[in-house]
């Protein structure tokens, strides 16, 4: 305790609380240490320092780094007055750490919201859930203005390394094994395709068919064939670039001019099995595998150099020569068939194209074409075995070619763009990543309802976010509460209608009574589109400066990317419009394709649409993520085309009801089609109950209005009255009377025998 009177406590925090030269944190701090007695101990300077610093992993330094994106209370925890650590959104939308929300809860009384006083409800006070979204934004804001981690050694520049392999004091084992690269002596990037020209080696020369190194190692630094321990050099969305000969697999076959290579993977490499020769699962195309097949569809060129260690082969060089450089190959065709193991293993037919001739052959002169279409026997009988349509072969037109007029090979077109500079990260690629960042963190706070990025976000109890229009036009036409007799005129109880999350089904009608937008969350969101504003600006301020060479350069990446994100969107897209909770998405977009204000609102004309909600404004993504109309549109008819045949379906079933009324039905709803015909079956019920009714009821009156004498009305009166006498006599005293009538008539029957008998 801090050992102060209430009176003079209340005294010293209303000092702190008027103190204007304290932020809001350090006020915290000060009656934090005022409560816990550490205001009678001075704090030295170190000790302020630490204190600003908690124990929840944050430093000073990050907060002044932070300060410039988060210098408002969007992402700071409404007790500690920091920024949140595992944010847990209360229902009244304010913020709290998990910690300080748990420590709320466990010592106070009434679990309320200190902000607001908003109480928060035993469920929500007992399991609490994080909201990922405001933990991906933070992130995200750290990421943009944190510093670089520090790496615990320095690479060294490729200058800087010596002219042959080396080892380092960070080498647990002498020789090879543990050595680091040499300097790379040719100044071509790891993913150049074809040979190397003179231009790249400082020799002048280039590298010559034949030329041979005592190592991979040393293969490396003249690039040949750049990775020092796989034997497939590539990336999948490019091709492979080269590769090795050197005996791993027992189904290769070498013929010097063509060989049979097989693919990578099939083996269990866990732990420290790197050398396991067992396969045990199936190859397929993906990876270095898929990398190769693009090299043969395209008919790229791959350089090929072989090991001493390949036993099997007559064309592997000697140990004098342990790695050798043997030239230029295409891959003619390639497919999967079971290999010597039972496994089914990836086969490439690989053909010699190179201008030198081969290091086992006399001829003065190179390969020439004709190869590829005469596929050796060994390899068409393979071929043979494999199922029509698995086997891929080389285009007509492929980028590695004869060229007739000079008869030597070359680029049949433009070689492939390097996207390894190899210089670091330039400016244009760190501000497209940064976007890119942003953008991915901009996608978490998607509504749950409309897929768009959202707009008066709301943060339910259960965890999930959604737009507050997309849950007002879900759940505005739905009353809380229902008079379940009120069709069949009874009194009953009233009942409370269920309106459950749209993504874990969990009860939120006490929710959206008082549900309002979550301010802060709004603020950060648009944060995070100016953030991508600013970037992409940035990046095309980049692309704008490299000029035309920069741009061609790039062209390949930046077409890559775009034809990704369209796919990206119209996956989205397609989503949005097999789920029923998403019908105001292909309105948006028709909208966006005829050049109409997304955010305008319009209204269903109640007359004829039988009850139709007035439709909510549209929400559309930044224009940065916002797919073309072209995309679009064929999910607006798809999503069209299949309201109209729901509605026909129905309409056959309950052809006494219009087809204007079913679809507004089904758009209240939300394409729920088990619900429509519910409804609908529930509204012809009491329409044939009301029915029934109407008829018992005229019959009575036609009863009534019968024409006779005064006797018939004095029956029909004792008729009316006998149900009435009849209501009256429930219960003991209705028994008694009605054992008194049957006695008076038992009586009266045997008066009038004895008149019949005298």
């Amino acid at each position: 305790m801090s050992g102060l009177s209430q009176q003079e406590l209340m005294k010293k925090i209303m000092e702190i609380t008027k103190d204007p030269t304290l932020s809001d944190a350090e006020k915290a701090i000060e009656r934090q240490n005022l409560m816990s007695g550490k205001w009678k101990q001075a704090p030295s300077s170190e000790d302020a320092t630490d204190a600003k610093t908690d124990d929840k992993g944050k430093s000073a330094a990050g907060e002044k780094k932070d300060c410039s994106l988060l210098d408002d209370d969007t992402l700071k925890c409404a007790i500690c007055f920091d920024l949140c650590v595992r944010p847990v959104t209360a229902p009244c939308q304010h913020n709290f750490c998990l910690k300080c929300f748990q420590d709320l809860v466990n010592k106070a009384k009434k679990k309320a919201c200190p902000s607001c006083r908003h109480e928060f409800g035993n469920k929500f006070a007992q399991n609490p859930r994080i909201n990922t979204a405001l933990t991906v934004a933070i992130r995200a804001f750290k990421a943009g203005d944190a510093p670089k981690a520090a790496k615990a050694f320095v690479r060294m520049n490729n200058e800087d390394r010596p002219d042959e392999a080396f080892t380092t004091e960070r080498a647990q084992r002498a020789g090879r094994a543990n050595a680091s690269s040499g300097r790379i002596m040719v100044n071509i990037p790891n993913d150049h395709f074809g040979p190397i020209p003179a231009e790249a080696d400082p020799r002048g020369q280039g590298i010559r068919v034949g030329e041979f190194w005592k190592d991979r190692l040393d293969c490396r630094q003249w690039g040949a064939h750049f990775p020092h321990v796989a034997g497939i050099a590539g990336q999948s969305n490019t091709g492979a670039q080269s590769v090795v000969l050197s005996g791993g697999y027992e189904d290769d076959r070498d013929e010097g001019e063509w060989f049979l290579y097989t693919g990578s993977g099939g083996r269990d490499l866990s732990g420290n099995k790197r050398t396991n020769k067992e396969q045990s699962f199936d190859q397929a195309f993906e990876n270095m595998n898929k990398a190769l097949k693009m090299s043969c569809t395209k008919g790229l060129p791959v350089r090929v150099v072989r090991s001493f260690k390949e036993k099997r082969s007559a064309y592997a060089p000697t140990e004098e020569t342990p790695v050798r450089y043997d030239g230029i190959y295409r891959i003619a065709k390639c497919w999967r068939t079971k290999g010597k193991q039972g496994f089914l293993m990836c086969r490439f037919l690989f053909v010699r194209c190179d201008n030198e001739p081969a290091p086992w052959s006399a001829e003065d002169f190179g390969d020439r074409p004709g190869l590829e279409t005469n596929i050796p026997e060994a390899a068409a009988e393979e071929v043979k075995k494999v199922d029509k349509g698995q086997v891929f072969s080389m285009n007509d037109k492929p980028w590695w070619d004869w060229n007739a007029d000079k008869e030597e090979w070359g680029w049949s077109r433009d070689p492939p763009v390097s996207l390894k500079t190899g210089g670091g990260v330039t400016g244009k690629q760190a501000a497209r990543k940064k976007a890119s960042e942003q953008e991915k963190a901009l996608k978490e706070f998607a509504c749950g309802l409309c897929k768009n990025v959202m707009l008066e976000p709301i943060s339910t109890p259960c965890g999930h976010n959604f737009c507050k229009p997309c849950l007002d036009k879900k759940y505005g036409g739905i009353a809380d509460e229902v008079d379940a007799g009120a069709a069949t005129g009874r009194s009953l109880r009233v009942r409370k209608t269920l309106k459950p999350c749209p993504t874990c089904k969990v009860d939120i009608c006490d929710f959206l009574k008082s549900a309002r937008a979550n301010l802060e969350m709004a603020a950060v969101i648009r944060k995070l589109q100016d953030a991508v504003e600013k970037a992409k600006a940035a990046a095309a301020k980049g692309d704008d400066e490299e000029g035309e060479e920069g741009a061609e350069e790039g062209g390949a990446e930046e077409e890559a990317a775009e034809e990704e994100a369209a796919e990206e969107q119209q996956e989205q897209e397609e989503e949005a419009g097999e789920e029923a909770a998403g019908p105001s998405k292909p309105a948006a977009a028709v909208k966006a394709a005829k050049g109409v204000d997304s955010h305008t609102t319009t209204n269903t004309d109640a007359s004829g649409g039988g009850g139709k909600e007035a439709a909510v404004s549209d929400h559309q993504m930044p224009s940065s993520v916002q797919p073309p109309a072209a995309v679009a549109a064929p999910a607006v008819n798809s999503e069209a085309a299949k309201r109209d045949a729901v509605v026909g379906a129905i309409a056959k079933d309950f052809s006494d009801f219009d087809a204007g009324l079913i679809e507004a039905l089904l758009e209240q709803e939300d394409g729920d089609e088990a619900a429509v015909k519910y409804a609908l079956r529930k509204m012809r019920n009491q329409v044939a109950a009301e029915e029934k009714k109407r008829q018992r009821q005229a019959k009575l009156d036609a009863g009534k209005a019968a024409p006779g004498s005064a006797e018939a009305d004095a029956a029909g009166g004792s008729a009316e009255a006998a149900p009435s006498k009849g209501k009256a006599g429930k219960g003991k005293g209705g028994k008694r009377s009605r054992a008194a009538s049957a006695e008076a008539a038992v009586e009266e029957e045997a008066g009038e025998a004895k008149k019949v008998k005298a």
